[in-house]
C-alpha cells in the first residue's frame, strides 16, 4: 500500500530557458503535485521572468538573473521566506580582463514549509585548464565551506542543496566513461569537490531510489543523446542530516525529456514526510 503520510514534494529543473520552457514547466507543475520547484538556466532578467502563470498555479515565486545567460529560481506553494541571492563567500567571476568580477546569477535560497531550500547552478568549467574550470572548483569549494558552517551552526537545520551540478560524481552517471575521458563534468578534482560536499553530511536523497548505472538527469540534443540513452547524471538533491531522514521517495522524470521543445534536463524530485 502506498505511504498515505502527509508529504512535501520538492523537485529541481535545470529548465534551459524558462521563457522557451513555460508550457511544458506549467503543464509539469499541473500534473506533478510539486510543493516547491528549484529552477536553473531561467536564462533572463528578473523584468522578465514569467511570474504570472506560476502564480495562477497558486505559486510564490523568487529569481535571481541578470540577463540571458545564468539565472536561478524557486517556485513554491508552503511558503517563501528569508529569499537570499548567493551564499556567503560565494566567488566572482569576469570573462574579461576589462571588466569587473561580480556574483553571477547562480545560487538562490528561501525557506518553503521550514526547509532551506538552494536552488544551484554549479559553474561549467568549460575545459580542463581553462580559468572557468578553477572558478569552479572554487565556487564548490566556497560552498561547501559555507554549508558546513550552517551544519556547525545549527546541527538540526533542514536544508536541501539542489540543482544543476554539473558534475557526474562516478563512472556509472555517465553513458561511457571513455567517450568523456579528458572533459570537465568527471575529472578527478571536480568529483572530489562534490564528494567534499557529500562527505561535509549532506546526502544525496535521490541515489537510493534510483540506484544506476543507465539513470541520467541530461541528455545532450545533439546525435541523437537521449533516444540512444546516452546521458549524464548532473542533476542532484543534496540533503543535511535532518532533512535525509524525512525523505520517502525519489523520482527522476525522463519522460519530461521527451516531446516537443524539451529541456536537456529532466526533473528530479524527492517526497519529504511532513513534521
Amino acid at each position: 500500500m502506498a505511504d498515505a503520510a502527509p508529504k512535501l514534494r520538492l523537485a529541481t529543473w535545470n529548465v534551459n530557458s524558462i521563457r522557451t520552457r513555460l508550457p511544458r514547466v506549467v503543464d509539469w507543475l499541473s500534473r506533478a503535485d510539486v510543493d516547491v520547484l528549484a529552477m536553473q538556466e531561467t536564462k533572463c532578467s528578473d523584468g522578465q521572468f514569467p511570474t504570472l502563470p506560476l502564480f495562477e498555479l497558486g505559486y510564490e515565486v523568487a529569481h535571481v538573473g541578470f540577463n540571458q545567460w545564468n539565472g536561478v529560481a524557486i517556485a513554491s506553494r508552503v511558503g517563501l521566506e528569508d529569499v537570499q541571492i548567493g551564499f556567503e563567500g560565494q566567488p566572482t567571476w569576469s570573462s574579461k580582463p576589462d571588466v569587473a568580477a561580480t556574483a553571477e546569477a547562480r545560487a538562490l535560497g528561501a525557506t518553503c514549509a521550514g526547509i532551506r531550500v538552494w536552488s544551484l547552478y554549479v559553474p561549467n568549467g568549460r575545459a580542463l585548464g581553462d580559468p572557468h574550470y578553477t572558478y569552479k572548483l572554487e565556487w564548490l569549494a566556497a560552498l561547501r565551506d559555507t554549508a558546513s558552517g550552517w551544519l556547525r551552526d545549527d546541527p538540526a537545520a533542514q536544508i536541501a542543496l539542489v540543482g544543476d551540478w554539473n558534475i557526474a560524481p562516478t563512472d556509472e552517471d555517465v553513458w561511457s566513461p571513455e567517450f568523456y575521458a579528458g572533459a570537465t563534468h568527471v575529472s578527478a578534482p571536480e568529483r572530489r569537490a562534490f564528494n567534499d560536499i557529500v562527505d561535509a553530511q549532506f546526502a544525496d536523497v535521490v541515489r537510493p531510489f534510483a540506484p544506476g548505472p543507465g539513470v541520467y538527469t541530461y541528455w545532450d540534443y545533439t546525435q541523437l543523446r537521449f533516444p540512444k540513452r546516452q546521458g549524464m547524471r548532473i542533476d542532484f538533491i543534496l540533503a543535511s542530516p535532518a532533512l535525509a531522514g524525512r525523505v520517502t521517495d525519489a523520482q527522476i522524470i525522463r519522460d519530461e525529456r521527451k516531446g516537443k521543445a524539451p529541456s536537456d534536463h529532466a526533473p528530479v524530485f524527492v517526497d519529504i514526510r511532513r513534521e
